[in-house]
């Protein structure tokens, strides 16, 4: 493993981290969105990660789709709301804010975490750059 594939592996796992967030400020956006129908009804959205495998240990991290949950949306008897379909029912997202919130720390610490795989490796390189001017 080349100190390069270190940046580009620590680079892209930080690129999928942070479509993570973004996912999960949309989900976290519409947690109490309605609807008029099932079928119109916010999803929530995860991102699912994958190794891009090469010869080496590893690779980059790649994001091949983002994922609707297929976890039933909530249906609530509202027949005065502007939303309500014919029978007085609106349909409500499926989004948890307690788990968007335990998924957004868990992003933002994962981030972190490969910045700082980013800048140690860079501090190394420098090092041993320094090594060569003495």
């Amino acid at each position: 493993m080349t100190m390069a594939s270190i940046f580009d592996i620590a680079g892209s796992a930080m690129n999928a981290q942070m479509l993570r967030l973004n996912t999960t400020a949309s989900n976290m956006a519409n947690v109490d969105t309605v609807s008029g129908s099932e079928a119109t009804a916010y999803r929530a959205r995860q991102t699912v990660f994958e190794t891009v495998m090469s010869q080496a240990a590893g690779g980059p991290v790649a994001v091949p789709q983002i994922v609707e949950s297929q976890a039933p949306v909530m249906k609530r008897y509202e027949p005065g709301h502007p939303r309500a379909d014919g029978d007085g029912y609106v349909y409500g997202s499926n989004v948890s804010a307690v788990e968007e919130m335990a998924n957004m720390i868990s992003a933002s610490r994962n981030y972190q975490s490969n910045a700082e795989v980013f800048n140690t490796t860079k501090s190394l390189m420098l090092r041993t750059l320094q090594l060569g001017q003495q």
